[in-house]
């Protein structure tokens, strides 16, 4: 499987679920009054330049509404397209290819638009890495998450049993909550979040795997940066990223802070849909 290709069991599920809820209770009413054996032929056509994402989902979308529609795809995930690309070309039968089209886009449009945005951030930030975070559209996030790395961006952990993440809450709930989190998961990254550099000392006292200094500006990330490659002269540096407040206004002065990675919400929350639509060519075939 592709790297940025989706588990294809999450993409099935969330195409039902698309399609129920645009076909229950009774089904599509408008091209139920279409001639069955009128056959045509569409092109799905990039209205904008972007990175393409959600190839699987749109393919998969044809398939389940009607099986003998034939879906050639013309370009993969994780390709640039410009304004008036073919994405792919559909052909079968026209009430069926009508019936998929919405859900088909939605799930192009959206994906390639977390794609393109991801694409954005990553070059403005090169050579650092830019992961994702959970912030993701429930019941998506896998979908989502592939949509990044087809930007080239890198996945953050995608659930809460990936590995150990102490945020603020849990730190103030419970004082030892690092040392008990490795007593408890050996063979877990315990990555704990700071946003003082008094935290960054506490962390490192503790034996933390990884830093996430949280919602500081660039000049603060910088100073825990250098305070942590003092504490450790040479030992085990852990991993550091930082993430809050980053956009790709000032994602470049955060990626020259001396952090290994840079993680933001908004390459899935806030990232614009790709145009994308569907050129219809009847040709009248009975």
């Amino acid at each position: 499987m592709p790297i940025a290709e989706p588990p294809i069991a999450a993409v099935r599920a969330a195409v039902r679920l698309a399609l129920d809820e645009d076909l229950l209770p009774l089904g599509d009413l408008s091209s139920a009054l279409l001639p069955d054996d009128l056959v045509a032929t569409a092109a799905l056509v990039s209205r904008a330049p972007g990175v393409l994402a959600g190839r699987a989902c749109a393919t998969e979308t044809f398939r389940q509404v009607d099986p003998t529609i034939t879906c050639s795809l013309l370009a993969a995930d994780g390709d640039q397209v410009g304004a008036t690309d073919v994405v792919a070309s559909v052909r079968g039968p026209l009430a069926s290819i009508l019936t998929a089209e919405r859900t088909a886009l939605n799930f192009l449009g959206h994906l390639s638009g977390i794609a393109t945005t991801t694409r954005r951030f990553v070059d403005a930030a090169a050579p650092l890495r830019v992961w994702d975070t959970r912030k993701t559209t429930p019941g998506l996030r896998s979908l989502e998450k592939a949509a990044v790395r087809a930007g080239g961006g890198a996945n953050h952990r995608g659930n809460l049993s990936d590995w150990v993440l102490l945020k603020d809450n849990h730190l103030a709930a419970e004082s030892d909550v690092i040392r008990r989190a490795r007593q408890l998961w050996p063979g877990r990254t315990i990555h704990v979040e700071c946003d003082s550099p008094d935290q960054v000392v506490h962390a490192l006292d503790e034996g933390a795997d990884a830093l996430l200094l949280d919602n500081m500006e660039p000049a603060e990330v910088r100073k825990c940066v250098a305070l942590v490659d003092e504490r450790v002269a040479g030992g085990k540096r852990p991993l550091i990223e930082a993430s809050g407040g980053i956009s790709i206004e000032n994602v470049a002065l955060y990626a020259r802070t001396g952090v290994d990675l840079l993680s933001t919400g908004s390459i899935t929350m806030s990232a614009p849909s790709l145009d994308i639509g569907l050129d219809l060519e009847p040709d009248g075939s009975r």
